[in-house]
Order: C-alpha cells, then sequence, then structure tokens
C-alpha cells in the first residue's frame, strides 16, 4: 500500500479564509511525502491544497501576516492527533481542528465539527529522498 502525506514544515500557508462556519487554509504550495510499499526510497512532491474545516470558529492567527512558511503543527480528527504532518486524503467529523505554528511565531488555531483536504490538479514531483 502506498501511503502519502503532506508534510507540514516548509509547506507554505497563502490565505486563512472565513466564510460563515468555514474556515478554509491554503498551502501555496504544500510538500508531500509518498512511501511505496516494499520500497526502501520515498519520493516528494508539491500540491496547492486546502484544509477545509466545517462547523469551524477561528480562534488565533485571523490576523496573520500571509503567505508564510509552515514551522509545524498538530490537526486533529477525532482521537487521532497529526504532528507536523497531514495524511491524505483526509476527511473527518467529531472534534476537529488544528493548531499551526508559522516560522514567525504567530499560530492560527481552528476548532471545528468536520475537516476535509482538498487536493488541486496534480501533485508535481520534486526528488527521490534516499537513506542514509
Amino acid at each position: 500500500m502506498d501511503l502519502t502525506s503532506i508534510e507540514l514544515p516548509g509547506s507554505v500557508i497563502r490565505a486563512v479564509k472565513v466564510s460563515g462556519d468555514e474556515v478554509r487554509i491554503r498551502f501555496e504550495p504544500a510538500y508531500l511525502v509518498q512511501t511505496m510499499t516494499g520500497s526502501e526510497e520515498r519520493t516528494r512532491w508539491w500540491q496547492n491544497i486546502e484544509l477545509v474545516f466545517e462547523g469551524a470558529e477561528l480562534l488565533e492567527g485571523g490576523d496573520a501576516t500571509l503567505p508564510e512558511t509552515c514551522a509545524g503543527g498538530d490537526v486533529v480528527e477525532n482521537v487521532y492527533t497529526y504532528r507536523d504532518m497531514v495524511p491524505v486524503p483526509l476527511e473527518g467529523r467529531g472534534r476537529t481542528g488544528c493548531s499551526l505554528k508559522l516560522e514567525s511565531g504567530t499560530a492560527i488555531r481552528v476548532e471545528a465539527e468536520a475537516v476535509r483536504l482538498e487536493r488541486e490538479d496534480h501533485p508535481r514531483y520534486i526528488e527521490h529522498i534516499r537513506k542514509g
């Protein structure tokens, strides 16, 4: 089975948009790492994505000066907390949210009832990541 995840550190947060009870965090670009079953090597890709939170409230970061590079953070989907990464695909209901750190020290924090990941176009290859 192939596994793909978004690396939060290094990905660029382009915008945070609030519309009613929906919060969209746009990564442009987001950096993805793909691991293929049976291979020791991984591959790195980029793609524009949005984390979409519904039934959401932006608790912190509405005044962040963007774009800015993400330094890491947590994305919560029910009982799972994904540290410094986001699994692809991602869609969940229940207790969801995120707490992202920007390189400037600013934080973006969202609490929500649902989360999903929207990917734009196709991932673009960057490089192979070799062990050692």
